[in-house]
Order: C-alpha cells, then sequence, then structure tokens
C-alpha cells in the first residue's frame, strides 16, 4: 500500500462516506482509494464548485466534509469556495496534490494560499508519518472546526507505506468543553435577574435545541438565530426566527426591547446586530462560544464564557433550578421593587401597551413572554404576515409574491440553499424551512456564484427532503456549469433564479446617485432555454398563474430537475439591502 491507498483508507475508516472534486493526474490515486474503501466520489464540473458542494454537505449533514483536487490550477479554481469554507469554520479537509519543484508550471505556494484565506495547511511529509499525518487532519477539522488543508507532494504518494491501524483505533470523539464554574454562575445570576431576556443561537448551538429551550423556558427568554441557524426553533411559539438584517419588524423590535442578550455559539456580528442597533441602550449582552478568541470578537460583551453550548446551558439551568429563588429574590431586592413593578410591558390588569411579557408573577406568564406575545409572534413575525403593496406587472412578478407562493406549493420537508446578491433576503425568510438542516447560507465571504453548489451539497446531504436552490441571475450564470452536475446525480431539485437582469446590490447602492450602471446592468437571457439545454425542466414565471407549472411538476414523477426562470420586479432593493450597506 502506498501512501495516496493510505490517505484514503484512512479517510474512510474515519467515517467519511462522500467526497467531492475534480479528478486529475495529481489526485487520481488518492481519489481511487477513496472510491475503493467505500467513499462515494461526486465529480464536479469545476473545483470552485466540488469545493462548496463538499462545505454545504458537512454543514448539512453534520460531519466532515472532503475535497479532492489537482495540484496547481485544481486548488486555485477552488480557492473561494475554500475560503467560504474556512470563514465559516467547516469542517473540510481539502486533499490536494503538490508538486515542490518551484520550476513547474504547477507550482504554487499552497501553504501559503491556504494560510491566506484563514484554512490550515498540512502536509504529508513522509510514508512512515502519513497515516499519522492524515488522523491529524481529520481530527483537527472535525475537532477543531476547521478547513484543512492536506497536501500530497506528488513524490511522496506513491512511496510504500505499512498497513494503516484497524479502523476501531481511529475515531475517538472528544469530551466537550466544560465551562468555568464561576463563569457559569455569573450568567446564572444575569440570566436570574433578567426581565427581557433573548437568546440569539448561532452555528454553535445547532446541536443544543433542547438545552437552550429549557433554559429559556425557566426565565421566560424569547428564541432568535442567525442566518446560519435558521429553523433551530422551529415550532417554539417563542421562536422569532433570524435576527439581524433579515429580521421582520416585530423580530427587530423584540430583540431591541430586550435587556439581556445571550449569543450562543454565534459572532454577534454587524448582520446579526444590524451594526449594533438591534442591542438596546441599557442592555446587557452575554457570549458563550467554544473559541475565547471570539469572545467580544465583533463588539463589546458584558460576559463571555468559554465551553460547549449544550453543556453550559444545562448548567446555568441546573444552578437556577437549585438556587433560583434565592437568585430571583436578591435580584428583585437589588431592583427595589420587583419584576412586577417595573416598566416591563404585560398582559395582566393595568399594563402598559408595549412588546413584552410579565413577570413569574403576574397572570400573563415569566421574563419576556406572556399569552398577548404569544398571540403576536404567532400572527406577525413571518415576513409574509407583514403588508405590502405589490410590484408586479408588465410582465415581472414581485418577488416576495412569488416567494409566498412558492412556500405555499412545495412540500414542507425541504433543504433551501440560497446564493448571495440584492434577491437573497426573499428565499431566506419567505421560504419556511422545517429545522436547522434544512437551511444551507454559505454566506461568510458574500461571494456570488455558490448556490448551485450548495444546493447540490445540501441535497446529497439530504436525500430524503426536497432541495431548493435559490439563486440571482448573476450567480446562476456564473456557476451554471453545476446544472450539469445536477441532471447527471439524477437530483430532483427545484432551482428558482431571480433575474432582475443586473448585478441589483450595486443598481440598488449606486443607482441612486444618478452612476451610470452600463457595468451592471445585462440584455435578457433565455435562463430557462438554458436550463433545458442542460437537461432540465423548465418554466418561465411572470406572473401567479404561470406557478401552475411548477405544480405540475411537483405531482409528476420530478425524473428531471426543474429551473423556475422567474422575471422579478427590480424597482427597488430588498429590504435588508439598505441595512448591509451600511457596513461599507
Amino acid at each position: 500500500m502506498n501512501v495516496a491507498e493510505a490517505v484514503g483508507r484512512v479517510l474512510a475508516s474515519l467515517g467519511v462516506d462522500t467526497a467531492f472534486g475534480v479528478v486529475g493526474s495529481g489526485n487520481f490515486h488518492v481519489t481511487n482509494a477513496l472510491v475503493e474503501h467505500g467513499v462515494r466520489f461526486v465529480a464536479a464540473r469545476h473545483e470552485g464548485g466540488a469545493a462548496t458542494m463538499a462545505d454545504a454537505y458537512a454543514r448539512t449533514g453534520g460531519r466532515v466534509g472532503v475535497l479532492s483536487v489537482h495540484q496547481g490550477p485544481g486548488l486555485t479554481n477552488a480557492m473561494t469556495g475554500i475560503t467560504e469554507a474556512a470563514k465559516s469554520r467547516t469542517p473540510l479537509i481539502v486533499l490536494a496534490a503538490e508538486v515542490t519543484e518551484p520550476r513547474s508550471n504547477f507550482f504554487v505556494d499552497q501553504a501559503a494560499l491556504a494560510t491566506a484565506v484563514g484554512a490550515v495547511p498540512l502536509r504529508i511529509t513522509s510514508a512512515g508519518t502519513a497515516v499519522a499525518e492524515t488522523l491529524q487532519a481529520f481530527h483537527l477539522a472535525r475537532d477543531g472546526r476547521r478547513t484543512v488543508l492536506l497536501n500530497l507532494p506528488l513524490e511522496v504518494q506513491g512511496r510504500p507505506v505499512p498497513t494503516p491501524p484497524a479502523p476501531a483505533s481511529l475515531a475517538s470523539v472528544p469530551e466537550p468543553s466544560e465551562p468555568e464554574a464561576r463563569e457559569v454562575a455569573r450568567l446564572a445570576e444575569l440570566l436570574g435577574a433578567a426581565r427581557r431576556p433573548v437568546f440569539v443561537a448561532g452555528r454553535g448551538a445547532r446541536a443544543a435545541r433542547l438545552e437552550l429551550e429549557e433554559l429559556a423556558e425557566r426565565i421566560g427568554a424569547l428564541l432568535a438565530t442567525s442566518a446560519v441557524a435558521k429553523g433551530l426553533f422551529r415550532g417554539s411559539p417563542w421562536d422569532l426566527d433570524v435576527s439581524g438584517g433579515f429580521a421582520s419588524p416585530l423580530t427587530a423590535e423584540l430583540v431591541r426591547g430586550a435587556d439581556v442578550i445571550v449569543g450562543w455559539g454565534c459572532a454577534l456580528n454587524m448582520w446579526t446586530m444590524r451594526q449594533g442597533t438591534l442591542i438596546g441602550p441599557e442592555a446587557k449582552v452575554a457570549q458563550v462560544d467554544l473559541d475565547a478568541d471570539a469572545l467580544g470578537a465583533h463588539r463589546p460583551i458584558d460576559l463571555g464564557v468559554v465551553g460547549d453550548v449544550a453543556l453550559t446551558a444545562r448548567s446555568v439551568t441546573t444552578l437556577l433550578a437549585g438556587g433560583g429563588d434565592d437568585l430571583r429574590q436578591a435580584s428583585a431586592a437589588r431592583d427595589g421593587a420587583g419584576r412586577e413593578a417595573s416598566a416591563v410591558p404585560g398582559d395582566g390588569p393595568g399594563a402598559p401597551d408595549a412588546p413584552g411579557g410579565s413577570g413569574p408573577g403576574a397572570p400573563g406568564g415569566i421574563g419576556y413572554r406572556s399569552r398577548v406575545l404569544a398571540e403576536r409572534i404567532a400572527r406577525e413575525n413571518r415576513w409574509r404576515d407583514v403588508p405590502y403593496a405589490d410590484e408586479g406587472g408588465e410582465g415581472r412578478i414581485d418577488p416576495r409574491t412569488l416567494t409566498i407562493e412558492l412556500d405555499d406549493l412545495l412540500p414542507a420537508e425541504r433543504v433551501v440553499s440560497v446564493d448571495s446578491g440584492n434577491f437573497m433576503g426573499y428565499p431566506s425568510m419567505f421560504l419556511d424551512v422545517p429545522d436547522e438542516r434544512g437551511f444551507c447560507f454559505t454566506q461568510a465571504f458574500q461571494s456570488i456564484g455558490l448556490g448551485l453548489a450548495t444546493a447540490i451539497g445540501a441535497a446529497l446531504a439530504q436525500p430524503a427532503r426536497l432541495a431548493v436552490a435559490a439563486l440571482g441571475d448573476g450567480g446562476a450564470l456564473m456557476g451554471v456549469a453545476e446544472l450539469e452536475t445536477v441532471v447527471r446525480l439524477g437530483l430532483p431539485m427545484v432551482i428558482v433564479v431571480y433575474d432582475d437582469e443586473g448585478y441589483g446590490a450595486e443598481v440598488h447602492h449606486f443607482g441612486p446617485d444618478g452612476h451610470s450602471l452600463d457595468t451592471v446592468t445585462f440584455p435578457p437571457v433565455d435562463i430557462a432555454a438554458i436550463a433545458r439545454g442542460f437537461g432540465c425542466e423548465a418554466v418561465t414565471v411572470r406572473g401567479r398563474e404561470d406557478l401552475a407549472a411548477v405544480a405540475g411538476w411537483l405531482d409528476g414523477p420530478r425524473h428531471r430537475p426543474l429551473l423556475v426562470h422567474a422575471k422579478v420586479s427590480g424597482a427597488r432593493g430588498s429590504w435588508w439591502l439598505e441595512e448591509a450597506f451600511r457596513g461599507h
């Protein structure tokens, strides 16, 4: 067994079940070794697409992703997708062949490339260390939540190695990180004194729903997420959905009204907190994260806790359950009059007219929760429940109307993947998802063109769900080669293209100032015809009545993917765009 074969065997033994890539001479043998040991290999049409597929597969499948690429240009082609994964802390291993001779036309400093984009560069240095170095890459990716470039020098790949160890000895899982007791006590005290607590959960909290809901119930907290964790609290009457630029008016109102905000595995960055405007002037901010460097990285915080989200939430709940009464009484004594006499709004007799809940002794609920507020959340919180003036007409459909109609048509069991652009708020917020695995948002690098590949990776990770790709016309044409991959794999996918015939974000950012938009607007393109050329079914949608074809496809055998070419109105930028450009 040589080095390339050993690397493939070790990764298969570690539980890797799927790899993505484009095969060239340099990664031919390691890819074949993966396949020989039971790993499914998904061939993409471009390394950039393959990288994003692997990223999305890891995110929605909860496992380590693997990408296999040729030396030099194979890696450089994949760099945008690798950058997105690295910025998102996706557990991903990039197997890249490598030339070490500087005079080779394939030579590039691959380790420096990885470092430049935030990935971790490693290398197979010898036949005798190949197994240990592969194990190191895997554990760093899985346990450290890092994107790892594992370089495979061509001159090393063919060298004979000892037989790798038995699979049972390879994949030990580390214990979750316990928070310090004093930090737990401080967080418990902060939450015990809170009148209007709000939890904002991010990617680091996706496995901690039960623990967070139990703690939130005890203190009366409302539940929100960052965009990447959308769907985490789906089904809870206290689910505010996404906090930040995508937030509905009610969600923004309630988050802004919080007196304590806790970010659980969440960066609390400019997007999630709307440049900080969702943090009230008197609000206390706490943050819980495995990474100490993440605490306070984007804004000042009053308390940081290093530890696993689920363990931390469980520990705080236990502390409040054991000494919660004492904590509450102490807080009430400090306040003077206690919660019920505070300005916290409620639904009891004489309660002021405001968005919040009532105190634990009042007739409506606890903390921020009340019967009245639950009714408001049920009635007002979804974007589709916010009234709007339909701007469709003259052969174009309002993107809000389009997405609401699709939300009603598409089955509830879905996984939605969204590209970047002016349009992206509509599918992100008007399409419901069943849980946190039902939404894949590759936006850490804000690159357009990743959406279709994202949807392929998500579809393969969630085969029981209908995959929905939401793209702008710019991103769709940028990643169009992977339509062939969708068709070849036989994925019953719905691909929605929001076509405003331009790069809408730039149009609406620069247009109002009178700048020429010739560089960011384009003549009409028949994207439906292009899709048919790849083997898709396709329909052009200019009004509600055209969506009957989508219903027909859903009722049929779904043998071929469906592309919905939506000619959307583009008179104004989407609501989140103004918020987004405040950070530029």
